[in-house]
């Protein structure tokens, strides 16, 4: 299924500091990619009944939308911006909003400062392995102006994820590290990430593109290179078959890299470079 062409970028907005810089993350990338911001706030009606007034919680979330719309007019005053507040699961409100979304982004619940954890009931995992389409999972502090990290397989996902890269490279007006991981009992085909590269590259003259095949564990590899790239991105699945699933490599990413993440999904590989 190909991702929605004409879909906002559509950011979770909670009430700590990190969802706030996500928001500026987020507004960052629509303005690359010319399209609108949502911001979406889940509010829990159970908890606001059980507060002094019911009126104060519902105040406090609109006042958290009107200070998030402000920092992302002030991050990129060209973007529109817009909000809305939903009941309910901010996990759930999120995944129905996929099906119109061009991009998804939330606060990483604080995963890559954890360096054991595996936080599979976070947030941003749940909606990384449910959206129907790319997820970006924002970190608490600003990443390095380094190159655009992509991870490549091989894979269907993977492939998706490359030419995705390509135009989130060529928008940024940034280089682009694509790097293919093969563990060291597996065999290897030199050619096969100089391929794909090279299929793609044509459409991007702009880019300047660097390619890497390296041995070494995928999730290990990925998570090192990612310390000096401005974004890493990633596709869901890899090689493994299970529809809805992330898989191990773009979950090392999701939880460990401290470079903000896009979980590539919802895209044709076959088609254009993504939306």
């Amino acid at each position: 299924m190909a991702a929605p062409t004409h879909g906002a970028v559509v950011v979770g907005v909670g009430r700590s500091e990190e969802d706030l810089q996500v928001v500026r993350t987020a507004v960052g990338e629509a303005a690359a990619h010319d399209r609108p911001l949502h911001l979406l706030h889940a509010f829990n009606w159970a908890a606001a009944l059980e507060a002094a007034t019911v009126g104060a919680p519902r105040d406090a979330a609109e006042e958290l939308l009107e200070r998030a719309g402000q920092m992302a007019h002030d991050a990129e005053p060209a973007v529109p911006v817009t909000s809305e507040i939903v009941e309910g699961s901010p996990v759930e409100a999120l995944v129905r909003a996929a099906d119109s979304a061009f991009l998804l982004a939330i606060g990483d619940g604080g995963m890559a400062d954890c360096a054991t954890c595996v936080p599979s009931d976070v947030p941003a995992v749940q909606l990384a392995a449910r959206a129907g389409c790319p997820v970006l999972v924002g970190r608490s502090t600003p990443p390095p102006q380094g190159p655009l990290l992509v991870g490549f397989d091989g894979s269907e996902s993977g492939r998706a994820a490359l030419g995705y890269a390509f135009d989130c490279a060529e928008r940024r007006g940034t280089r682009l590290l694509a790097i293919r991981v093969v563990e060291p009992d597996h065999p290897d085909d030199d050619r096969l990430l100089d391929e794909a590269v090279a299929r793609y590259a044509p459409r991007h003259p702009a880019v300047a593109a660097e390619c890497h095949t390296v041995r070494g564990d995928p999730g290990t590899v990925l998570v090192e290179q990612s310390r000096s790239a401005q974004l890493a991105l990633v596709g869901a699945r890899g090689e493994e078959p299970w529809r809805g699933m992330l898989g191990a490599v773009s979950q090392s990413l999701l939880y460990h890299s401290p470079a903000p993440v896009i979980v590539v999904r919802g895209l044709d590989p076959e088609g254009e470079d993504g939306p």
